[in-house]
């Protein structure tokens, strides 16, 4: 079973993808509120998550920040990281790109999709 870390200031988009990963997927899910704590949660997950969704725009530390400073921590740097953004821009997907992350997915998202979308960007065929 995959584990999933989401890091998201907004409780509503916790709950609704979380949700729909543990009912579509069957994935464990893991949440945190900042990226602090996002930081916190990857290092305390055991084992650690497959793979972490992270909202672009947070309150005291953004997702590009956060990111960051998870590739700063060998046991961290690793776990391939999607972001989460309502920023459609060229210009925005070329900066997030240019981060090293393993994708970028669009708010709104489909919950019905929502897992398909994640194993496209990593490459994962279950």
């Amino acid at each position: 079973m995959r584990r999933i870390l989401i890091i998201d200031d907004e409780e509503d988009i916790r709950e609704v993808a979380a949700l729909s990963l543990e009912a579509t997927a069957g994935w464990e899910i893991v949440t945190a509120s900042s990226g602090a704590d996002g930081i916190l949660a990857a290092g305390n997950s055991k084992p650690a998550p497959d793979a972490i969704l992270m909202d672009v725009m947070m309150p005291e530390m953004d997702g590009p920040t956060t990111f960051r400073l998870m590739q700063q921590n060998p046991e961290l740097a690793g776990i391939p990281v999607l972001l989460l953004t309502a920023k459609v821009q060229g210009v925005d997907q070329r900066r997030f790109a240019g981060l090293g992350v393993s994708g970028v997915l669009f708010k709104p998202f489909d919950p019905l999709t929502l897992a398909d979308q994640i194993c496209e960007k990593l490459g994962w065929k279950d």
